[in-house]
């Protein structure tokens, strides 16, 4: 079977057990000097992706000088913990992002969501209002720093839905 450089890239990458350096499972574990000159730290990086997800600290070995080497008892947990940051990282930009509150009427309480759209050049926000039925009521454009709270939603809901300043 011939293989082309495309089916190669597509691939995950060579599994490495090395005591610096281990890659497996879409991770590597690297152990680095620390920056600070004392000890030894280790990164985490998901392969794919520039940036450590977790940088901490590696234990000493046991003459007091490098570093303990990896294994892969070790590189399981760091994936466990690093996986663990990341999905904290998500949840907490998610909640940035997405905002929601209610307030009634004499039809049924209204639910009032906001989603902010984190564009490099020009974010915003998108306001919806949904009824008790879930029939979205109106959508508006709003800036990303709109700061949504039960008595904005119903001044909006007051002033007809209409565009918000």
């Amino acid at each position: 079977m011939h293989r082309t450089d495309e089916s190669l890239s597509e691939q995950e990458p060579a599994a490495i057990h090395e005591p610096r350096l281990w890659r497996d499972k879409g991770w590597t574990a690297r152990v680095i000097k620390n920056e600070d000159g004392d000890g030894w730290a280790v990164e985490m990086i998901r392969d794919g992706s520039a940036e450590p997800a977790l940088v901490g600290p590696w234990t000493m070995g046991r003459n007091k000088v490098d570093p303990k080497p990896l294994d892969a008892t070790a590189h399981q947990t760091l994936v466990k913990t690093a996986t663990e940051v990341i999905r904290r990282h998500e949840q907490q930009l998610h909640a940035q992002l997405n905002k929601q509150t209610s307030f009634d009427t004499e039809s049924g309480a209204v639910t009032v969501k906001l989603v902010v759209t984190p564009d490099e050049f020009e974010p915003f926000g998108t306001l919806t209002a949904v009824d008790p039925f879930g029939d979205v009521i109106a959508t508006v454009k709003v800036s990303p720093d709109f700061r949504l709270t039960r008595d904005s939603a119903a001044r909006w809901a007051a002033d007809g839905y209409g565009k918000v300043r």
